[in-house]
């Protein structure tokens, strides 16, 4: 698993809502978002720890 698949999906996401700034569950999906971009590096890595731990062992592409 790649960060950037993941960081793309919740882009996906905030998109599929529609931004309402009103709107608690597009706050949080396009704060989390800007912060995970902001911190990319550190996202990849915590990605990396989970994928060695078999946290994404059922995702199929």
């Amino acid at each position: 698993m790649k960060a950037e698949n993941l960081l793309a999906e919740l882009n996906r996401l905030r998109k599929d809502i529609g931004e309402d700034k009103s709107d608690l569950e597009w706050l949080a999906v396009h704060h989390a978002f800007c912060f995970i971009s902001y911190k990319m590096g550190e996202f990849q890595k915590y990605v990396e720890e989970q994928d060695k731990a078999g946290a994404f062992d059922e995702y199929e592409p």
